[in-house]
């Protein structure tokens, strides 16, 4: 799968800062304004990675809960400055794959993609037996 990652910000020269790191490391991105429009991208922009800016974007435990069981393949990451977020505490511990804080680290971004990408090249491919039962396939 080609490296490509959403990012949910309203801040367009953070979200380019950002653009350019992530092209510059192979990675594709797509900028979105809100959590609304992820669904319709995410039939256009196949990606494995979804980034909220939490300092610009209002999200909640429960649209973060369902967009996880939605697209259970994709990992989902937040950033902000704010070191806490009482008010998604169980999306944190249950959802979000990984907090960043502003201001934003490149290198541990890139870390946690390489991370993503490493979890993904991981995963064996699954075959459907004639009792459509799944059935890893050993390499």
């Amino acid at each position: 799968m080609e490296k490509k990652v959403i990012l949910i910000s309203k801040k367009s020269e953070e979200a380019s800062q950002i653009d350019a790191i992530l092209s510059k490391n192979n990675y594709r991105s797509h900028l979105i304004e809100n959590v609304d429009n992820l669904n319709k991208e995410l039939i256009n922009f196949h990606c494995n990675c979804v980034i909220f800016n939490l300092d610009s974007i209002c999200v909640d435990n429960r649209t973060i809960r369902e967009l996880t069981i939605q697209y259970p393949k994709i990992y989902f990451l937040c950033m902000s400055r704010d070191r806490f977020h009482p008010e998604l505490k169980d999306a944190i511990c249950y959802h979000i794959f990984a907090c960043l804080t502003k201001p934003l680290d490149y290198d541990e971004l890139l870390y946690w993609l390489r991370c993503i990408d490493d979890n993904e090249s991981d995963s064996k491919p699954v075959q459907i037996n004639s009792d459509s039962k799944p059935v890893k396939i050993n390499n």
